[in-house]
Formats: structure tokens, C-alpha cells, sequence
């Protein structure tokens, strides 16, 4: 995994606020493999790889609302997870339900509330 690779894991909600959450992160990461589009899916994941499309930390613009909790799992290197952490509480009223970290990589999660 590279140092900007991402990888984000969402539940609750529906394929609307998973994407809003998504769109929260472009303006960092940059576009996602693809955006969450199953309508019927309890669980939503989207990978961005920031090496073709780096950015600086920012992000969480045009965000959007959410019409129901969020739980968000972030996963790559401890700067990646970082500045997901930072944009997401920056876009979105957020809890940190926790943190672990391997060698090389960091996972975190976070409750996104409407």
C-alpha cells in the first residue's frame, strides 16, 4: 500500500450518504476507484490512490448531509488515515471510536452523525 492509498470502508446509511462521504474525501485523495452506487449494499467500500491524483489536506467541501449514522473504517499508511480522520471531522459531526496500528499501516473508526 502506498503512503496516499486509502482504503475506506462504510456502514449504516444508505449508498447516498456513503457517497457524500466519498465526495468529503476527493478534495484530498483525489477520485476514488468508484463511487458507492449499490442501492441495496449495507456495506460500501471505495479505495483512493492519491498517487495519480495527490492533493493537499483540505477536502470535506460540498460534503453533503447525511440522513443517518455513518460508521466509517479508514485503513493505510498512519498520514493517509490522518488526513482522512482530519477531513472527515472537518466535514461531518464525528466520534473516533478507535485506532489500530500494524508496521506499516494504521486503521481507524469513526461515527459520522447527521
Amino acid at each position: 500500500m502506498s503512503g496516499t492509498q486509502l482504503t475506506v470502508t462504510l456502514s449504516g446509511g444508505g449508498a447516498d450518504d456513503a457517497r457524500a462521504v466519498v465526495r468529503a474525501l476527493e478534495g484530498t485523495f483525489g477520485s476514488p476507484d468508484e463511487l458507492p452506487a449499490d442501492e441495496n449494499a449495507t456495506v460500501h467500500t471505495a479505495t483512493f490512490d492519491g498517487e495519480t491524483d495527490p492533493r493537499p489536506a483540505g477536502g470535506g467541501a460540498g460534503a453533503g448531509r447525511l440522513s443517518a449514522p455513518v460508521t466509517v473504517t479508514v485503513q493505510g499508511s498512519p498520514e493517509a488515515v490522518r488526513r482522512a480522520s482530519d477531513t472527515l471531522t472537518r466535514a461531518f459531526t464525528a466520534r473516533d471510536d478507535g485506532a489500530a496500528s500494524g508496521d506499516q499501516e494504521q486503521e481507524r473508526q469513526l461515527l459520522l452523525e447527521p
